[in-house]
């Protein structure tokens, strides 16, 4: 973000009070983060409602589509359940046939440029009795009352949104892990890399 923020204002697309205004934001980001970290046994609770189900389902638009895609892997990693990502706008491509009351569906929507079209996919999650878990923002009635759980992040600008999203998503796999007697410090068939130049 610091990369294209300078980028930008040396092309002049970018003016001091922008700079200013993201370097603000990010400054909130410890206390953001913190703030979630206190949610853990909230999110404790959501892994053990879940932990027993073979496939999860993550679902983003936009910004938030590679966090639903991290957050799937996480899961998958740790957890070695079948977890997949998907682009919220691609639901009815496919990614729609497979609800039903067995398949959880993460759904990462805080407030954005592209919060109504996810709320309309994750609509369609539960018209299909599909259980959903989201990721919102703060006071989000909306998402809450199609929500099988919720899990409010402070509201913070939209291209920072990734960074808070990703934490809960996080702590949901290692909790789940731990439930299904996963070791999460020595996950199976995962090898480190190492490139030395």
């Amino acid at each position: 973000l610091f990369l294209a923020l300078e980028l930008g204002y040396l092309k002049g697309y970018v003016d001091k009070k922008t700079i200013d205004y993201y370097i603000n934001e990010i400054r909130k980001l410890p206390y953001i983060l913190s703030a979630i970290l206190y949610k853990d046994a909230q999110i404790q609770y959501i892994a053990q409602k879940f932990h027993k189900s073979n496939h999860f389902m993550f679902l983003g638009r936009g910004i938030n589509y590679p966090t639903a895609l991290e957050g799937a892997l996480k899961l998958k990693e740790i957890s070695y359940i079948h977890a997949t990502g998907y682009a919220a706008g691609e639901m009815k491509h496919g990614p729609l046939a497979l609800i039903d009351e067995n398949w959880p569906v993460v759904i990462i929507n805080p407030k954005t440029s592209v919060y109504e079209k996810t709320f309309s996919n994750a609509n369609e999650v539960f018209t299909r009795g599909g259980k959903i878990i989201s990721i919102v923002s703060e006071n989000d009635e909306k998402m809450r009352e199609i929500s099988e759980e919720i899990i409010e992040i402070p509201i913070i600008d939209e291209f920072l949104t990734p960074i808070v999203s990703i934490v809960p998503l996080q702590l949901l796999a290692y909790h789940v892990a731990n439930l299904r007697g996963c070791d999460v410090d020595k996950p199976r068939n995962i090898a480190k890399v190492i490139t030395v130049l």
